[in-house]
């Protein structure tokens, strides 16, 4: 058996796919009558949107089979999400890669498998809309195509999720994302009596940027910071853009001490962006630091208030101390 390879972009791959907060859902209409159209037309006893989480694919949508889900390392779709076309296994007996494969020689005993990768608009694919039968088949060139025009079905669905809780241009959770993400990092931690900490940032002179260089620019500030971001953080960490030059991050497992490093760490790894672009112009921030206390930030939005104080009064001491300078 071959356990499917990595992915090259498969932190980005995972962060989009978390980012879009349906792993673990309840069932969808809108993807059980994908599946439920595939097994029709197709005449197959199996069909599934497949996701491809870290350690594990996840059913979005089944029908025919009672798991909800299996190991990524004994995954036909772990294979699938590394091409761009329909993976075909006619005969999983006579395929290297899977003859002796758990699901090939045991429930659900798959000799069939076809899968379309499923490919949201950052260019990620998140899984496969895929065909499974219990004994040896093909599919011709037409059928292809109808599989692919599925899939593309399933795209398009999944790209609406991905709207409702991603910021399209640096592909950070939006706000609805990230308090949604936050609130149940926050309520773990509160469970398991964990640390954690909320940074809130606010990019300074901003409006300049936009004024000066104009719009496209300005863009390009903030998904370089949206960048920087990602680099400075752990992949465990929840990052959100709230909307204009406002980022937010919840460090879990994180003392006072260590969200402070990385903020150092952030500032470090900025410089140097700074130094090697030579954009004209400098990205800075002001930042507020809140650590998370059960007994009075009852909600991710009552932190976020917090957070968002201690930027605004980091930002008026910067202010104030600039002005000192000139004077």
């Amino acid at each position: 058996m071959h356990v499917p390879p990595t992915p090259s972009n498969e932190s980005a791959r995972l962060d989009t796919l978390r980012a879009l907060h349906i792993l673990d859902t309840s069932p969808e209409e809108r993807f059980d009558r994908l599946t439920r159209l595939a097994k029709r037309l197709f005449g197959v006893p199996i069909a599934l949107v497949s996701l491809v989480d870290a350690d594990r694919q996840w059913f979005k949508s089944c029908v025919g089979l009672t798991a909800s889900e299996t190991s990524r390392d004994i995954s036909f779709c772990g294979h699938a999400i590394l091409g761009d076309e329909i993976m075909l296994v006619p005969d999983a007996l006579a395929d290297a890669r899977f003859h002796d494969n758990p699901l090939v020689i045991d429930n659900p005993n798959i000799r069939f498998y076809a899968g379309c990768p499923l490919t949201v608009p950052n260019g990620s694919k998140l899984g496969t809309l895929c065909l499974i039968d219990v004994k040896p088949r093909g599919l011709d060139e037409e059928e292809r195509e109808l599989l692919r025009d599925l899939a593309r079905m399933a795209e398009q669905e999944l790209a609406a999720v991905q709207l409702a809780t991603l910021d399209d241009l640096t592909l950070l959770s939006n706000r609805r994302g990230f308090e949604a993400l936050a609130q149940h990092a926050l309520n773990v931690c509160k469970r398991l009596e964990k640390p954690a900490s909320l940074l809130f940032f606010d990019l300074n002179d901003f409006k300049q940027i936009n004024d000066t260089h104009g719009h496209a620019e300005g863009d390009r500030a903030l998904t370089t910071f949206a960048d920087v971001l990602r680099t400075a953080l752990r992949e465990s960490d929840v990052i959100g853009r709230l909307g204009g030059d406002e980022f937010v991050a919840l460090l879990t497992d994180s003392s006072s001490a260590e969200t402070h490093e990385v903020t150092q760490r952030l500032q470090h790894l900025l410089d140097a962006r700074n130094a090697e672009e030579k954009r004209g112009y400098q990205i800075r921030f002001s930042v507020g630091q809140i650590q998370y206390e059960p007994a009075r930030h009852a909600s991710i939005a009552e932190l976020l208030a917090a957070a968002d104080a201690a930027m605004y009064s980091h930002k008026q001491a910067s202010k104030a101390r600039a002005a000192q300078q000139r004077i």
